[in-house]
């Protein structure tokens, strides 16, 4: 695939991803609390960002912004933890390091938005299979909603005069990891991608018998028809991209991890941006580790 190639394969992931609202469909913001917390303002926000459903979110700034900040869509994860949602943002979770990513993000003069995706946090009550199967017969696809939800919120953060929307990045574990390479893939805006702990080679996962690991959420129809997982991704190089896996993690096959390493490699080197993607591999499972918050945080102010 030539960089000439990229935006037609785009448009073909997205069409994938079933009926989806109108990408210019206004956005609305209703802030419903602004408060001083752990040494960052938090917003408590009501998004309209597709039309059929409110979507609370966090926005945690810099107390002192002199100037438009960075900013980081933070995508949360899945666990089994319909309650959590973008609690995991402010509060942390436990595959996680501390602080949770909305002080260690404001931390560092960046602003962050994080929203409660489809079944999740304030969003919950309909089951996970339940609003796949319902969105199945209207021809929609529930990744492929999610997915739209991140794009608009990439709109809205862009949007507000405290960000400098030049510089953007998105990250998250688990099936946040997937929506951060999905988006950054998608969305050219994105400057800087981190994923942690499911940079996951499909066909290495049904080699693995492991495809009950995702909830149903996380299937596409048709997309092993055009895509692996290294093609999504590749269509984020030259941009920065970090991907931390753990070796013991059943969702990242190691032989999967292989796979895409050598093609991503091969790619950034042929853009001329080998140092921007990185791969980190842990002797360890689906958490993140005290050296891989490091790195983070460190690959952040190279390339953010």
């Amino acid at each position: 695939m030539t960089t000439s190639d990229r935006p037609a394969r785009r448009q073909a992931l997205y069409r994938l991803l079933g009926d989806l609202p109108d990408r210019d469909r206004p956005i609305s913001a209703e802030v419903l609390r602004s408060e001083e917390r752990d040494g960052y303002r938090l917003e408590t926000l009501v998004l309209d960002l597709n039309g059929i459903e409110q979507v609370p979110a966090y926005l945690a700034l810099p107390l002192q912004v002199d100037a438009p900040a960075p900013a980081v869509l933070y995508n949360h994860a899945h666990g089994g933890r319909y309650d959590l949602g973008k609690e995991e943002f402010v509060a942390g979770r436990g595959a996680l390091q501390a602080p949770p990513y909305a002080r260690a993000l404001t931390e560092m003069g960046y602003a962050a938005l994080c929203i409660d995706h489809w079944s999740f946090g304030e969003r919950r009550g309909r089951t996970e299979s339940a609003l796949f199967k319902e969105m199945l017969w209207k021809g929609q696809v529930l990744w492929g909603m999610m997915v739209y939800d991140s794009l608009r919120a990439v709109d809205y953060v862009a949007s507000r005069p405290e960000v400098d929307a030049s510089r953007l990045a998105t990250m998250g574990i688990s099936m946040g990891s997937t929506m951060a390479w999905w988006l950054a893939a998608l969305d050219e805006r994105i400057r800087v991608c981190i994923d942690l702990c499911c940079l996951t080679d499909f066909q290495a996962l049904i080699d693995t018998r492991g495809i009950d690991g995702h909830g149903i959420y996380y299937y596409v129809p048709g997309l092993l028809k055009e895509f692996d997982a290294a093609s999504i991704n590749a269509l984020i190089a030259p941009r920065a991209h970090l991907a931390l896996a753990g070796n013991h993690d059943p969702l990242t096959p190691p032989a999967g991890l292989d796979r895409i390493d050598e093609h991503l490699r091969r790619v950034y080197a042929q853009e001329g941006a080998a140092e921007r993607w990185q791969l980190l591999r842990y002797e360890t499972g689906h958490f993140e580790t005290a050296h891989g918050r490091a790195a983070i945080t460190a690959f952040l102010r190279r390339w953010l």
